[in-house]
């Protein structure tokens, strides 16, 4: 599955020299981080409303739709799926309370 997010974000590394008239992803980058993290903002939202919901269908697809955002907020800034996968590798094991105290933040 995690293949899934690899092929999602080398389309979106190459939607960077894409037409922004006729590609979504290519027109958020043109408009800039403060329009690619609205969206976030707006996806994460409406993932929240589902789950108060309790709609699994919404749920899901708000999730989509808010992973599919921030994976181009990652791509925008030359990172992308294997960056978050080594992260969370470092994290494995770790308790979340010590991971975080570790961060200093």
């Amino acid at each position: 599955m995690a293949d899934v997010l690899e092929r999602l974000g080398a389309t979106l590394e190459a939607r960077k020299g894409a037409d922004p008239e006729t590609s979504y992803v290519a027109s958020l980058y043109r408009k800039g981080r403060d329009a690619i993290l609205r969206k976030i903002a707006e996806e994460a939202a409406e993932t929240l409303l589902a789950a108060k919901d309790g709609d699994r269908d919404q749920i899901v697809h708000e999730t989509a739709d808010l992973w599919f955002h921030t994976l181009v907020l990652l791509a925008s800034e030359g990172l992308g799926p294997r960056d978050v996968y080594a992260e969370l590798e470092r994290r494995f094991g770790v308790s979340g309370i010590e991971e975080k105290a570790g961060r200093g933040g």
